[in-house]
């Protein structure tokens, strides 16, 4: 077990070559955020590694991810009138807030520090010239692991009860999201270039908020119609699919179509072209097939079922970085 080497020789001789491409066309990312990480990562010493940087953002969306996990562990807080369980708050619309309010605070700020630090990462290794492929796979690797954490979190805003989804329809939520990651790097498998989505800052922009206006409102401010029978749960429902299957999707084919039009891709074979995707489908497959012949699942433990999701994921995803050339 402790033999075993993740990299083979190949894989290191082929780091030799790899050049590392990225377009970042987001107003948000170019106008707003790119700017500010600019100005954060002269305040970061060079004599800190970029990995540091890395490594502590996504500790910090797995920090979120331990906090709710304590408070709601199985997402029934913000639908305590099923459970009647135990408040730490007054009760607020006829329903009770289990989780403190002030902890929604300390998560906003926490994603919020960990997408900086997840933005000044790269600047900091072009600033201290240790930038290498190394460095991108332990970044996007922990960027495949965190796929999950931030909806996993946000599901507590809402809950499993009413006014909400039910957890089979989060599992596929889950899965357009990780569908969404693992798109834009199948497009840089076949284009060369990483085109990254305009959703990522939003999203992050988006959780951030929600977080905080939880914070002041609560939990009850979701147990609400907004129109015909539609809550805020369909809305982030809606809003995930529109951003993923329907939006990232087609651009990244449209992307990949283009790099063969102008030859400026890998100019792969069909086959060869869709080869990484197998793998995303093979699992999806298993595991959906897992959940709905389960008695059990995803009513059971919803979250080890997410943490299971994103582990397995993130062990395919990783091999699309560097391993399929």
């Amino acid at each position: 077990m402790f033999n075993y080497k993740y990299l083979s020789r190949e894989h290191l001789e082929g780091f030799d070559n790899y050049k590392y491409m990225a377009i970042d066309t987001s107003p948000l990312s170019v106008y707003v955020m790119h700017p500010f990480w600019n100005k954060v990562v002269e305040l970061v010493p060079k004599w800190v590694a970029p990995n540091v940087l890395t490594f502590a953002g996504f500790l910090l969306t797995v920090l979120d991810f331990l906090l709710l996990s304590y408070y709601d562990y199985d997402y029934y807080a913000a639908s305590t009138p099923l459970r009647n369980a135990t408040t730490t708050e007054q009760p607020i619309n006829g329903y009770t807030e289990i989780i403190p309010r002030h902890l929604w605070y300390i998560l906003a700020v926490f994603l919020f520090l960990a997408y900086t630090l997840d933005g000044i990462d790269g600047k900091q290794a072009r600033r201290t010239q240790t930038s290498g492929p190394l460095g991108e796979l332990f970044d996007h690797g922990l960027d495949s692991y965190s796929v999950f954490f931030i909806p996993a979190c946000l599901y507590s805003i809402f809950g499993r009860g009413d006014f909400s989804i039910p957890p089979i329809r989060m599992y596929y939520v889950m899965w357009n999201l990780l569908l969404n990651f693992y798109i834009s790097h199948w497009e840089k498998y076949n284009t060369g270039i990483l085109f990254l989505p305009w959703g990522y800052d939003f999203s992050m922009w988006a959780s951030t908020f929600c977080f905080l206006w939880t914070g002041m409102k609560g939990t009850a401010f979701y147990k609400q119609y907004l129109f015909g029978g539609y809550t805020l749960a369909n809305v982030f429902e809606f809003l995930i699919y529109g951003t993923g299957v329907f939006t990232n999707l087609p651009v990244a084919i449209y992307n990949i179509y283009r790099s063969y039009k102008l030859r400026t891709g890998k100019m792969r074979s069909p086959l060869e072209a869709l080869r990484p995707l197998w793998s995303f489908l093979t699992v999806f497959a298993i595991c959906s097939v897992w959940v709905h012949k389960s008695t059990r699942l995803p009513d059971y433990d919803l979250r080890v079922l997410f943490l299971l999701i994103g582990t397995v994921f993130s062990n395919v995803a990783v091999s699309i970085f560097f391993f399929f050339h």
